[in-house]
């Protein structure tokens, strides 16, 4: 009887938690339009960044690959569903058509990057990576002649947003009696799609195919001799960590109604690395905390230090830009220091982790 109580008790907690955190991912956009329409952009783009980390987190952080050309396969989704949904070709097909083709097409090239990496680890694989994402922006800036397919640095302009129907979801509309904008509606096609990615990440992770990952994570030749298809399962990482990539990059082209080759820099490969090491490697809150903290915490100190420092100084003594680069690294090298498993790791990081500092 006692045990049935505490399974009754247990569910309704359960149920609870699910209610408080739909409270809050409906009230996130509307708290957030009370400091302008620029936070629920930078809400959008935090939803967004927790599709990239999440997809690198199935190479880096569960088969244990670093890749440090990750952008690249952002960068496909993007300019995939640009071509396709612009007046560049004169192409106008529906998004629905359009994200699944950017996705196959990530995965794509995430099996062409993979094919020839098999043998490679640690830096050398890192290296052949850096250059795979620079290739794919170097072609973008330079696809322009003899035959314009990118146009080149100028970059692809007018891009059809997500339509279902008439409803666009880049006009501002009254849903219920309330006024919901252009950056609303994204918020919640962006958090729907979220759910559905983490959900497969959880999936993912219980299958054979995630203890797969696992083993090869921990010891790619014992995993070998147990009888795994380290070939096949190191290609499956890459070419599912692509997919989510590509479907993000058709997402913030569709958002963004604009997309060049500036876009898809090193930096924003580096960025998303940060937030799968920063959040706890293989960890899916972890990963997601990481994403959230890194895509606001420079944009709150983009918009804080300018102020604080005519509060202490009377005038801006530092650049806010420098200044707010500076406290990011030092953020960084201090969770490095002294979280060296991230922020939120899995029990079982946590645990290898100690048991190497005894």
């Amino acid at each position: 009887m006692n045990r049935r109580v505490g399974k009754t008790v247990s569910w309704q907690r359960h149920w609870l938690g699910m209610l408080l955190v739909a409270v809050v991912l409906v009230a996130v956009p509307f708290v957030a339009a009370l400091g302008g329409q620029a936070w629920v952009r930078i809400a959008n783009f935090a939803i967004l960044y927790i599709f990239l980390a999440l997809g690198l987190n199935i190479v880096v952080g569960y088969a244990g690959l670093l890749d440090l050309g990750y952008v690249a396969f952002y960068a496909v989704g993007a300019y995939t569903y640009a071509l396709l949904a612009s007046p560049h070709f004169g192409i106008h097909l529906p998004f629905w058509v359009i994200l699944p083709f950017g996705a196959a097409l990530a995965c794509f090239f995430g099996v062409i990057l993979g094919a020839p990496t098999l043998k490679l680890r640690g830096d050398y694989l890192a290296i052949v990576t850096l250059g795979f994402g620079e290739i794919i922006r170097i072609f973008m800036n330079n696809l322009n002649a003899p035959i314009n397919i990118t146009n080149g640095a100028q970059g692809i302009t007018l891009i059809d947003p997500i339509r279902i129907g008439d409803f666009s979801f880049a006009q501002t509309s009254t849903v219920f009696g309330v006024s919901i904008n252009g950056p609303h509606k994204y918020y919640f096609l962006l958090v729907t799609l979220a759910i559905l990615v983490i959900f497969i990440n959880i999936r993912l992770q219980d299958s054979r195919i995630g203890r797969a990952w696992q083993a090869i994570r921990e010891d790619e030749v014992a995993a070998k001799a147990c009888g795994i298809n380290t070939r096949n399962i190191k290609l499956l990482a890459f070419a599912m960590g692509a997919s989510f990539g590509g479907i993000a990059g058709g997402v913030f082209s569709a958002m963004q109604g604009f997309v060049s080759p500036e876009s898809f820099s090193l930096m924003e490969s580096i960025t998303i690395l940060a937030m799968v090491v920063l959040g706890g490697m293989g960890h899916i809150p972890g990963v997601i905390l990481g994403a959230i903290l890194l895509t606001a915490l420079p944009e709150a100190l983009r918009y804080g230090i300018d102020p604080l420092q005519r509060m202490v100084f009377g005038h801006p003594v530092v650049d806010p830009e420098s200044m707010r680069m500076l406290v990011f690294g030092l953020a960084l090298v201090l969770v490095m220091r002294f979280r060296p498993a991230g922020l939120w790791p899995s029990s079982q990081r946590r645990r290898e982790l100690s048991e190497g500092t005894h």
